[in-house]
């Protein structure tokens, strides 16, 4: 499958989790800038700055705003605890993977001392992992799913970033997006 029959927004402004979102579901029209600013007053109807997105309105949104839009599709989003290994994923049950990474903030060709952050889908198609980070001109293949273990394990070795599996509800209460052997057993 070539990267031509995958869904790829390319990134404009800020707007980073809205293509990590669209790219994951693999739809255009899954979520909009208008959208994502509703959930932003929604979370904050009270404050004049609204602390989810950037100053500017240009997008820059938080991973609340991104759990929200997710909700919206019956969605979770599990923050992965780093200190394990990726590889006790359960691909099987969930949609994909949301990674957040330091961005450089840059005006033309300069580079400014600030950091951002960034978000970007990976997601299975067809049987193929793709990054499908709104930076790149086209998506990526990573590979078959071991090869997006060593992907993400390699991501995750650095300390300033984070991983989102994204699932359908319920799998995140059950645990089943860990493979058996390591889901905690609960009690009832």
């Amino acid at each position: 499958m070539g990267a031509s029959s995958v869904y790829h927004e390319k990134q404009i402004k800020e707007l980073c989790a809205l293509h990590a979102l669209n790219n994951l579901f693999q739809d255009k029209g899954c979520y909009n800038k208008v959208q994502l600013d509703e959930i932003c007053r929604n979370l904050a109807p009270n404050d004049y700055i609204n602390p989810h997105r950037s100053i500017l309105g240009l997008g820059n949104y938080d991973i609340n705003v991104i759990i929200t839009a997710l909700h919206m599709k019956d969605c979770e989003a599990i923050w992965f605890d780093k200190r394990k290994d990726p590889s006790c994923i359960d691909t099987t049950t969930i949609i994909g993977f949301i990674l957040n990474v330091p961005s450089n903030y840059k005006i033309g060709f300069v580079r400014l001392p600030l950091q951002r952050r960034h978000w970007i889908s990976v997601k299975q198609i067809n049987g193929e992992y793709w990054n499908l980070d709104s930076k790149l001109d086209a998506p990526q293949v990573i590979g078959d799913e071991f090869q997006t273990m060593e992907y993400l394990r390699n991501q995750l070795q650095s300390n300033d970033k984070e991983l989102f599996i994204v699932c359908s509800k319920g799998v995140d209460n059950d645990q089943t997006w860990l493979l058996p052997e390591y889901r905690r057993e609960t009690s009832q």
